[in-house]
């Protein structure tokens, strides 16, 4: 498989798999998104988004899935990655929830915020 791609086995994509991870996750909160983190059993981690319904307008809402999906697609072990901190994490599985006021211009940006999120709770998270 290429580093390029995103398959669909690196998705949450049952309903069964969203609520497990909203029932047994950690969560962490940054500023107007927030990411809940559950480990999984794969070798992997695997992405879901979850938008607020006051979010309005299709097309804004989409293009937010996609700068987070392609923010995942380039950095698909970014919780595993050596963080300042030195935590080191399972594989997750991972929902990126956002609420209204949520606007990442790009990937990069989208990078920066998360990485910023995880160095400031990665002890959290290890619990």
């Amino acid at each position: 498989m290429s580093t390029l791609e995103l398959p669909k086995t690196y998705l949450l994509r049952k309903k069964s798999d969203y609520d497990n991870v909203y029932r047994h996750g950690k969560r962490v909160h940054g500023e107007n998104f927030s990411l809940i983190l559950a480990p999984n059993n794969s070798d992997h981690n695997r992405l879901g988004i979850s938008i607020h319904g006051q979010l309005k307008g299709a097309a804004k809402r989409n293009r937010i899935k996609r700068v987070i999906r392609e923010f995942f697609r380039l950095n698909k072990d970014f919780i595993q990655e050596k963080s300042s901190t030195s935590c080191e994490l399972p594989f997750m599985d991972i929902i990126i929830t956002v609420r209204k006021d949520f606007s990442p211009k790009n990937p990069a940006e989208m990078a920066k915020a998360v990485k910023h999120l995880l160095e400031s709770s990665c002890s959290a998270l290890q619990h």
